[in-house]
């Protein structure tokens, strides 16, 4: 598969790579394993049971993958030392700006061919970008621990005001309670 530098990847574009879920160079097949085996233990009942446990089998994934961002790393660090030697170095001659461009896509294009060369298959890496560090991993859990309490804060007011309509008869009748003023006692 040839990917090119200067576009964006094709899995990118679509949201296909999350730090928190496959990246790369790791086993699709084992992610669904595990994703399994947390449904089969868990077995999970409506739409909220089925996102918490898909939450719990992309973290236990990512847990279990952590190497995967050392990898990313060098690979990123390794391909920066190839474009050092194949992209030619800045000149300032504003005739020679189409000649610089090309030269610099030249470059490129032969870094990124010496990177899938060593590398392999996880040179894809490189393109990914910020999903695959550990600030993109921690950028990715903030959103979602914030997305998480917001859901958490729904549900506790759901079942607030599920709890106070099972305690109410009026509420169960359709009918609005009537409210008498104080007694007098005498």
């Amino acid at each position: 598969m040839l990917v090119r530098v200067n576009k964006i990847h094709p899995a990118l574009k679509h949201a296909g790579y999350s730090a928190t879920t496959l990246l790369p160079g790791e086993d699709s097949a084992a992610f669904e394993e595990l994703h399994r085996a947390l449904i089969a233990e868990f077995t999970p009942v409506g739409a909220l049971e089925e996102d918490i446990i898909a939450d719990m089998a992309r973290l236990t994934w990512r847990k279990q993958n952590l190497a995967t961002f050392r990898v990313a790393e060098l690979a990123r660090k390794r391909y920066a030392e190839i474009a050092l030697e194949k992209v030619p170095p800045i000149y300032l001659d504003p005739y020679q700006a189409e000649k610089r461009q090309k030269e610099e896509r030249e470059g490129r294009r032969a870094a990124m061919e010496q990177a899938r060369q060593e590398f392999g298959d996880i040179h894809e890496l490189i393109d990914v970008g910020e999903p695959a560090t550990i600030k993109g991993l921690k950028k990715e859990l903030d959103i979602k621990e914030r997305l998480d309490g917001m859901i958490y804060k729904c549900l506790k007011q759901l079942l607030a005001v599920r709890g106070v309509k099972s305690l109410s008869p009026a509420s169960s009748s359709g009918s609005t309670p009537q409210i008498s003023g104080p007694r007098k006692v005498g």
